[in-house]
């Protein structure tokens, strides 16, 4: 009976200790966070963008949207937590053309 009980309190356990993104957004919702952000560069925070948004998304969602632009470069969080635009590929074929190298 006792190694039945612990048996239930760790899977217990093991269920909510798991991290996994159990709903992933579409990429309609990716692109109406983009020009969501690029409408309101660096005016606001992550909170009052997600409230700016056209249409209601889950916060939780919209954070892992942040997390990927981020990580693909398109946007910067300052320590502040203001958004910034910074994806200009059109000045980035410029800069390339005239020798900026790229790490």
């Amino acid at each position: 009976m006792i190694s039945e009980q612990k048996s239930i309190n760790m899977s217990y356990i093991y269920l909510y200790n798991m991290k996994k993104v159990l709903h992933s957004p579409t990429l309609e919702s990716v692109l109406m966070v983009e020009r969501t952000i690029h409408k309101y560069s660096q005016e606001y925070g992550k909170y009052q963008l997600w409230k700016k948004l056209p249409r209601k998304m889950m916060y939780q969602t919209f954070l892992v949207i942040l997390d990927y632009l981020e990580k693909s470069g398109k946007i910067m969080i300052d320590k502040d937590g203001i958004v910034f635009w910074t994806w200009n590929p059109e000045r980035i074929r410029e800069l390339i053309a005239k020798g900026l190298v790229l790490r």
